[in-house]
């Protein structure tokens, strides 16, 4: 049973339904987040002739799909969360510092592990098709996002590196890159922002080990879908996995922005996490969003 959340967003985009969580064993180590490396703009993309554009080492076809721009393609490669000192930099480390601290093995390793200098450039199929995104949603539209080619793409969320993730055995991560959408320009709005999220996936004994009384406890049943959760999924699952999600991310806002931080939850919906939560914090006197979270469809850990 998984739990995912979404944050970091340096600038307000679209609310077309897109934003979004169970193990790879023995993993969690600094030398995965050590070395990240900045690809210089006038080096990350090329269009050598009409048909054809390289970017990041790879060549792509283009055809009736292709509406990538020269300028947002000049921006691919900038990695600003990995340039030191960068603010974007500033609040990477001080998420890494709160995860490594905080939530810790039997051996006192860290028990999330960090990936920070994941390709920006992603299949359709990680994009959309691994996250359980309709073929008709309105999120996969020409219109809101960069085309290489029918295939491939500029990664819409960090959410399309969710699947491989999770295959190679990890049962604990963040994940962070620039993302790409085709937003109109304003004061809250860029065609490029970036984005923090995190999976935990619990087995059995993880989820109930604390728990008094926890002997038959389950966290799978044939159930009914709810509002309050998936068909597959105890109530007492849920409510566990609901708890630990929200204390999570409501110590890490804490951290982040001090104490007194007032703090309240939304319901709302996102293709891949159900029951789905958006956390809201309250800035200057108005109630302002900072991410998306819920508990992972099952279906798609499952696949």
């Amino acid at each position: 049973m998984a739990m995912l959340w979404k944050f970091m967003r340096v600038a307000k985009y679209s609310k077309t339904p897109l934003s979004p969580k169970v193990k790879v064993k023995g993993i969690p180590s600094y030398s995965r987040h050590s070395s990240s490396k900045s690809i210089p703009s006038d080096l990350a993309a090329s269009t050598p002739c009409s048909n054809t554009v390289e970017l990041l080492g790879g060549a792509y076809p283009q055809d009736d799909y292709s509406n990538v721009t020269e300028k947002i393609l000049s921006k691919v490669g900038k990695n600003l969360h990995n340039k030191k000192h960068h603010p974007l930099w500033l609040i990477k480390e001080q998420v890494k510092d709160h995860f490594y601290k905080q939530y810790t093995g039997r051996r006192g390793t860290p028990v999330f592990s960090v990936y920070d200098n994941l390709s920006p450039v992603v299949t359709v199929q990680q994009n959309f098709d691994s996250l359980l995104i309709p073929q008709n949603h309105a999120s996969r539209r020409k219109e809101d996002n960069y085309y290489l080619n029918r295939d491939h793409m500029l990664r819409a969320h960090t959410s399309a590196h969710q699947w491989d993730l999770i295959r190679s055995g990890l049962d604990a991560f963040l994940a962070v890159g620039d993302v790409y959408r085709r937003d109109t320009i304003d004061n809250t709005h860029y065609p490029v922002f970036h984005q923090m999220e995190g999976v935990r996936l619990f087995s059995c004994h993880e989820l109930f080990s604390s728990v008094k009384d926890s002997e038959g406890l389950q966290l799978f049943e044939r159930g009914h879908r709810t509002a309050r959760k998936q068909e597959c999924h105890t109530m007492e699952a849920v409510r566990l996995v609901e708890f630990n999600l929200k204390q999570v991310l409501t110590k890490l806002m804490t951290h982040l922005f001090g104490d007194g931080l007032q703090v309240r939850w939304v319901d709302c919906y996102f293709p891949f996490t159900h029951p789905s939560f958006e956390m809201e914090i309250n800035f200057q006197g108005e109630w302002m969003e900072v991410l998306g979270c819920g508990v992972m469809e099952q279906q798609l850990v499952n696949s």
